[in-house]
Parts: structure tokens; sequence; C-alpha cells
């Protein structure tokens, strides 16, 4: 029985379709290899966000030769949809599938073995606007599942170069969804992560008459078994009255959104292509605490932004003091050629940038841990997920997404249990069932 790998490299997005993959090889026979141990087939999902995320893309197929000289080697993914020359560049690649096809990977691996030649079947994102069906309802981890939803990007953000990789947005149909829904239920999930690369644009491919994001988290809380519903990152637009009326109406929807926000200058955002300015981003936070009053908001920022001076960057210090954050992902500004950003004049320097993410990083550890302590005293529902690193320990995460331990006990791993915050260590709420 010949052994597989999949690598992933990326977001939650590429975790899910590399999980459908597995799932696709085991049931052509093949056999998943455990530790260490070689594969004959190495498929590596990669990743373009960022310059160092493309770089760990080649560093992958590079370790996957070392491994098994002889191995088949199949590259797929972002990386590969917008450079594949450079992927053809690296030699001794087997099958290269941008992000599109994913689903014949075993069929083109077995072509090109016959041939024993190269196969490249990376076409023009934007002529296929087709929701490409992969089923990842695997048995694995049976607690919390990622639901892709929605696939592609039009917002052309200046920075980004998402939409070139993954093409003009498509929605998966909802009786699909509805219908991997209840197969993970079936096996034993209690909750879904709907997720895609702008899952907010869910359904606008099809039309004015078709559903939307909100009538989606309304058909998947009707699957039984199905207890929590979170969202995966969604744009400010999507936060409405009507949305979270509806949101706290099922009563599966999670009080957690991740929000993008990306800066808190307005100059900076504007120079983004973002469709926000920060009066607006503050004004659906506080939405969301009026329907949601322990919602935890956690974000992304980008420092040095091509332009971004040191009055501006204050400016994004200041804002984030005035929403109360439970988490930020800080990054550094890096320039992806293809891009709008890439050519923009007033490129901040590389020890200024680093010298922002720091400054910023500091600002949030403290942020987050206000944040967590403000909840020492109260109850919350925590799914418990996994045995701590701690052996006495058992740790899950409550439905606002902070992660909770206490003390081990076997029967709560999949459970939905009420706590009782007691403490905090570092990141992590310590409590006791009750």
């Amino acid at each position: 029985m010949k052994k597989f790998d999949v690598v992933t490299l990326g977001c939650k997005v590429n975790q899910y379709e590399s999980e459908a993959l597995e799932k696709l090889f085991e049931t052509s026979g093949y056999e998943k290899v455990q530790g260490k141990e070689a594969a004959d087939v190495y498929v590596i999902n990669t990743c373009t966000v960022t310059g160092q995320a493309a770089a760990k893309s080649r560093q992958q197929v590079s370790r996957a030769k070392k491994k098994n000289p002889n191995a088949k080697i199949a590259v797929i993914g972002c990386y590969s949809q917008v450079t594949p020359e450079e992927i053809e560049a690296l030699g001794g690649v087997d099958v290269i599938i941008g992000t599109k096809h994913r689903g014949r990977v075993i069929e083109l691996l077995e072509e090109s073995e016959r041939l024993g030649s190269t196969i490249n079947i990376v076409d023009n994102i934007k002529q296929n606007q087709e929701f490409d069906e992969l089923d990842s309802s695997t048995e694995r981890d049976m607690t919390r599942a990622y639901l892709k939803i929605q696939e592609g990007c039009n917002m052309y953000c200046s920075y980004c170069i998402i939409p070139y990789a993954r093409g003009p947005i498509s929605s998966r149909e909802i009786d699909n969804i509805v219908e991997e829904t209840q197969n993970l239920a079936d096996k034993g999930y209690k909750e879904v992560v709907l997720t895609g690369i702008h899952v907010e644009s869910y359904g606008k491919d099809k039309g004015k008459e078709y559903y939307r994001l909100i009538d989606v988290v309304e058909r998947v809380a009707e699957v039984n078994g199905i207890e929590r519903i979170r969202l995966s990152s969604v744009e400010p637009r999507v936060i409405t009255d009507e949305f979270l009326e509806r949101y706290k109406d099922t009563k599966k929807g999670c009080d957690h959104f991740h929000l993008s926000l990306q800066s808190g200058s307005d100059t900076i955002l504007k120079a983004m292509n973002r469709k926000y300015t920060t009066a607006e981003y503050k004004e659906k936070v506080d939405l969301i605490r009026k329907y949601l009053p322990k919602a935890s908001i956690t974000t992304d920022i980008i420092v040095g932004f091509p332009g971004e001076t040191k009055e501006l960057f204050e400016e994004t210090m200041s804002f984030v003091d005035n929403i109360t954050f439970a988490k930020i992902h800080v990054f550094p500004f890096s320039r992806r050629e293809g891009t709008p950003a890439y050519d923009f004049p007033n490129q901040v320097q590389g020890p200024d940038k680093k010298q922002r993410a720091h400054d910023l990083s500091l600002k949030e550890e403290k942020i987050s841990e206000d944040f967590l302590d403000s909840f020492i005293g109260d109850n919350l529902d925590v799914l418990f997920e996994f045995d701590s690193s701690q052996p006495q320990f058992s740790e899950g995460y409550s439905t606002n997404y902070l992660r909770v331990k206490v003390q081990r006990d076997d029967d709560l791993i999949n459970q939905i249990r009420t706590v009782k915050i007691m403490e905090r260590e570092g990141q992590v709420l310590k409590g006791i069932v009750i």
C-alpha cells in the first residue's frame, strides 16, 4: 500500500482543503504516514500571502525530496496558482495544480508516473468561477470542524495577492453545505466554523435572490447535533442589526468575531483600499456588543504599510485602546509582487517595521490579558477539545473563544460544560466545572 503525506501551509481554508485531500487519498487505498516516516507521495498545499510563506512552500518541496528522492510530489494551492513557473524551476515536482481542480490530484499523479513527465494544469483563475467541491468530513478530532462555504475574493485590497491566487467569488450550493454539516453531526462534531476566503460575499455571485451568509448560519443551525456555529474572519460591513438579530436568534451562533481591521489610521485604510473608516469599524464593534455583551473581538493589523509615518502608526496605537480586543494578530507589511502596494512610494524600512510590530505586540499582550481577566468570576460554557500538555488538565474553548482548562476528566472531551472561571494563567483561564 502506498503511503502519502499532505503538508499544509497557510490559512484555515488550506487546512480544510488538505483534510479533504487526505480523505480522498484514504478512500483511494493510500495510507497516511505516521510520525517522521517517508511517504511515497507528497502533496504540498502552498501559501503565498507573504514572501516568507512562499519561501516556506519552496522549503517543503525540498524537504519532501530529501525524505524520499523517489517520491512523487504534487504542489498545489495559492503559490503554485500565482507563480507556477517557480514551482517548475525547482525541479523534481511531478504535478502542479493551482487553486482549482485539486480533486484530480491522484489521477494526475498516476498519469505523470505513466508519462514520466511533469503535468501542470494551472489555468486562468479569473475564467473559472465554479466552486471547487471538496468534502472534508473526516473522523478526526471530533469536536470542531471547518466547513468551507465560499471561495475567492473581489475586494482587491492593495496589499493582497489572494484575489489573484483564488480568483473571483464563488459560493457553495447551500444544500451541499447542509449535507456536509449533517455528516459532521452524525460523526459527533458539536461545532462548525464557516470558513472561506471572503465569507461575507457568500451568495453574491448567484444573484440577489440567492441565500446570504446569515441564511447559511440559520440553515446550519437547524442541523440536529450541531450546538455551535462560529464564523471565520469577516469584514465590518457584514455586521448589521438584522444580521445580529438573526444570528443571536439561532441560539447557536458563537459570540466571537474575527473582524478585520488592518490599520487604525484612516489614511492607511484608504491606501489599503479597505472599505470602511475607523469610526465605522468602532460602530460595528459597539453593535456586536449591544447584542452579545461578552463577545470577543479579534483582528489583524498590518504595520509598516507604505506611507505609514510615525504619526500614522500612533493613530493605530491609539485606536486599539478604544476597542476592547481579545487578541490582535500583528504582521509587518510584506511586499508581494503583482499587487499595487508593491510599487507604492514611501516604503517603510525593515527595522522600522520590526520596531512597530514589537511595540504593538507589547500593547496587544496587555490588552489580551486585561480582556481575559474581565472574565474571572464569570461562568462560561466550554467545549472540551483536548487534554492539556499538563497531564492533570483538560482544555477547551468558550463560545467567545477563550481557552479554558479544568482538572482533567477524560469524560469531558467533546462535551460542553459550564465552568466557573477562578483565575488566569498566562493566556489560559482556569476554572472548575459546575
